[in-house]
């Protein structure tokens, strides 16, 4: 993407400094704290933080919480997101989800299961017609969950065997509106293709917004889905 082409959404050009901190972020191959992103950009640590909380909210960047062993709460890690894309199947997946969310939360007298149930259909047929790549043995259940999920826009990042962090939703407009039903069937889609994958793992949970813009995976590793694949 090119710099003429970065604009807020509502359709600004980033300032020179915005995109500087940006920029720095994408050339650096970890993320960077507060401070560390002052030092390299040479700029004022209120402006660089103004930056970074605007680029959070335009979807250009995410954080994270760095470790602690001290008192005192944990400081933000900074990282560039990639740029969205829009694969002809993230595009189906989207109008696809969009309706189920909205039909799902005003007709079904249980739309948590009903939700769960369609994700998990869903993910197996994905799986059943290719449309979801086959586990590679040499990969864990996160990494083959993080590479489909990367398909779809949300922007994972594995944080162990057991545990993604999800920076972007493709449906955060609807997902805001109706989040039992929209996180059911994101949660029942990963199930469906592990159980179709023939992988040994499960969806456990999704919890929306466990940080500002992120939400969170959790695998039960070992414990194959009950729904099992197709015949």
């Amino acid at each position: 993407m090119t710099a003429s082409t970065r604009r807020t959404k509502r359709g600004r050009a980033l300032s020179p400094s915005r995109l500087l901190v940006l920029e720095t972020l994408e050339s650096t191959a970890e993320p960077l704290s507060l401070p560390g992103l002052v030092a390299r950009v040479k700029l004022h640590e209120n402006t660089v933080r103004g930056h970074l909380d605007a680029l959070l909210t335009d979807g250009f960047v995410s954080r994270e919480q760095a470790y602690s062993e001290g008192r005192g709460r944990p400081s933000w890690l900074w990282f560039a997101l990639e740029p969205a894309h829009q694969p002809a199947s993230t595009v189906e997946y989207a109008g696809l989800a969009s309706a189920l969310a909205n039909t799902i939360s005003t007709t079904a007298t249980d739309p948590v299961s009903a939700a769960r149930a369609a994700g998990e259909d869903w993910g197996q047929e994905l799986v059943a017609n290719g449309k979801i790549r086959e586990h590679d043995p040499a990969s864990s259940a996160a990494e083959h969950v993080a590479g489909f999920l990367e398909d779809f826009g949300f922007a994972p990042r594995v944080i162990d065997e057991s545990t993604i962090k999800l920076h972007r939703c493709p449906l955060l407009d609807a997902a805001t509106k109706h989040p039992d039903v929209v996180c059911n069937v994101h949660l029942g889609l990963v199930a469906g293709a592990l159980a179709e994958g023939n992988v040994d793992a499960t969806a456990q949970s999704l919890t929306p917004f466990t940080a500002p813009g992120v939400c969170t995976l959790r695998l039960a590793v070992g414990h194959a889905s009950k729904t099992g694949g197709r015949s």
